[in-house]
């Protein structure tokens, strides 16, 4: 679970019941056209969806969303750094107030990039180089870049081992009726197999709001919905209107490419800042990324078939009658039916972006480009959830999704986007690594401060200076912290909380270090039964975005439900900072 924290998502809450929900649509004109007018963070969202948009951007088996996710929680947090307006999503990070803003969120967003890109970076070098060119030089110039580069590293950090970099699970069909099997014409494998199991940014988990299984394929609900897409998103259609066509065609794009460009549009039409531009698309980005990993965690859990499949086969329901040589209007995506991404995505987008403006705003979306294909086409829309509810109709009108689907994934994005806008308190937490150990457990001995998971033979307690003065550190210099909650010497802390503030664990009797006192050091056994290190009664740990000795990111964070704070060498936790 990596989750906001306590303001940012009760920013959330407030935008959710904000008198924007009342405002009146705007009017269209060249609002696609418009320039980003300064706001950095329009412009650098824009350019990350024109990477995205360009071939072979990134290794296929990582969804575009979880980047999005990641840059924008960057700028949020380097912008909120210095304007204090909220606190932060990830780690501690502090700048003077008058450290430009723009030249921070300028900063977070072109290192994140780099580094998720790195094939893009002169271009990204050159963008940078102009955004800066318009700031005047000086020390807020200077500071707002360097806030903006911590930030950056900080949350490149923090996602670090999210599981996104996992090799994908191969898929194999069973054969039976209803289960998931390729799909013509390319019949190629199933994708994102692994993505329901990437670390969330907001929720606890992927199956936190997983929908129930689909109907069987004996009931008359299946049956009926196998039908009406039958009959409405076949090729050659004699029920699916003219419109209905051009917008299946329309909507035939990956679906939070159309949001990421709603959310420009409508934030420019608004007029919003730079501030309240870093809030919403931090938390719209971060929610359509939890949205993704809650879809795939549920299509890969249920292995729906296509349409296309099962009407072609048309096993299991005597309702549905076979056609083996049924086609639909668009190509089928592949990965299971059930339920509908465009439904989830959208429907979640929407109601994130209503949160912040109200549902009527007035945009446009153009399909598609193909090499030697129509013309696009251009619709305005001056409503967000009728056009998420379109953008879930259409992938019934282009036959590679059923009414089952589209519901399921409406219900599926609404309840995450409602979780994102409501929550009033959530602690940041860290992704365990794909082996299961909190990164860089398999190092002892090395900087990373996860090394604390490996028992370390009688571990070592000291003291070191740092801005906060004297405190507690490990035999390396790596910085040591209580938890609040933690009554006597028992610790509160475990799963997902101790990969985020890994225990120092020791084998032997732990050793008193220069500045320390033999006698405030102790242990305590732990549930799993390794044995944690103690200084004046409190269970001591490390935190996982503390790259190297000296480091004291984790000081004051509000986390798993309390504070946790670096010691003194009297074992008494240090407030200040």
């Amino acid at each position: 679970m990596l989750a906001l924290a306590v303001a940012f998502l009760t920013l959330g809450a407030q935008h959710a019941a904000a008198p924007a929900a009342r405002a009146a649509p705007l009017g269209t004109a060249h609002v696609v056209a418009r320039p980003a007018q300064g706001n950095v963070v329009i412009e650098w969202n824009r350019a990350l969806l024109d990477i995205v948009r360009s071939p072979n951007a990134e290794p296929t088996t990582i969804h575009p969303t979880r980047n999005f996710a990641i840059m924008s929680a960057a700028v949020y947090d380097a912008v909120n750094a210095i304007s204090r307006a909220h606190p932060l999503y990830g780690p501690s990070l502090t700048a003077p107030r008058d450290a430009s803003r723009p030249a921070a969120a300028a900063a977070a967003a072109h290192d994140t990039l780099t580094a998720l890109y790195p094939a893009h970076k002169a271009e990204l070098d050159r963008r940078l180089s102009s955004d800066l060119a318009g700031i005047p030089d000086g020390r807020a110039k200077q500071e707002g870049i360097k806030v903006g580069v911590q930030a950056a590293r900080a949350i490149i950090a923090l996602r670090a081992h999210d599981g996104a970099d996992a090799t994908p699970p191969p898929y194999a069909t069973t054969g039976k009726p209803g289960d998931y099997r390729s799909t013509p014409p390319a019949f190629k494998a199933p994708e994102f197999t692994h993505w329901g199991k990437v670390t969330p940014f907001l929720l606890r988990t992927g199956h936190q709001f997983r929908p129930p299984a689909p109907p069987a394929l004996a009931s008359s609900a299946y049956a009926g919905a196998i039908n009406e897409v039958r009959a409405i998103g076949a090729a050659r259609s004699t029920t699916r209107t003219a419109e209905q066509t051009t917008l299946a065609k329309l909507w035939s794009g990956p679906a939070q490419n159309y949001w990421y460009d709603v959310a420009q549009q409508v934030a420019l039409a608004r007029h919003s800042d730079l501030d309240r531009s870093a809030d919403m698309f931090a938390l719209l980005n971060l929610t359509v990324a939890d949205a993704t990993i809650a879809i795939y965690d549920a299509k890969y859990t249920y292995r729906l078939w296509r349409p296309i499949t099962a009407i072609r086969l048309a096993a299991g329901n005597p309702r549905v009658k076979r056609d083996s040589t049924w086609t639909p209007l668009v190509v089928t995506p592949p990965d299971p039916s059930y339920p509908g991404m465009h439904s989830d995505i959208s429907t979640a987008a929407a109601t994130v972006l209503a949160g912040f403006y109200g549902d009527r705003n007035t945009f446009t979306l153009t399909s598609p480009a193909t090499a030697g294909g129509p013309r696009p086409y251009t619709k305005p829309y001056t409503s967000l959830s009728a056009t998420a509810t379109e953008a879930g109709l259409s992938r019934i009108w282009g036959g590679v999704h059923t009414r089952l689907d589209h519901k399921s994934g409406n219900e599926l994005g609404a309840a995450i986007a409602r979780y994102a806008l409501g929550q009033s308190k959530l602690a940041p937490a860290v992704p365990s690594s794909p082996t299961g150990k909190t990164p860089g457990s398999a190092t002892p001995g090395s900087a990373s401060p996860a090394s604390a998971t490996v028992p370390v033979a009688n571990a070592t307690v000291a003291v070191r200076d740092s801005k906060l003065g004297k405190i507690l550190v490990d035999g390396q210099g790596r910085t040591l912290y209580l938890f609040v909650t933690d009554k006597g010497t028992s610790s509160t802390c475990y799963g997902a909380c101790a990969r985020a503030w890994p225990p120092l664990t020791t084998t032997g009797k732990p050793q008193a270090g220069n500045g320390v006192s033999p006698a405030l050091l102790g242990t305590t056994t732990r549930t799993d039964h390794t044995t944690q290190v103690t200084y004046n009664g409190h269970p001591l740990y490390y935190f996982v975005t503390d790259v190297k000795p000296g480091d004291i990111t984790g000081q004051g964070l509000d986390s798993f439900g309390a504070k946790w704070y670096v010691l003194d060498p009297k074992g008494n936790k240090i407030e200040t900072g």
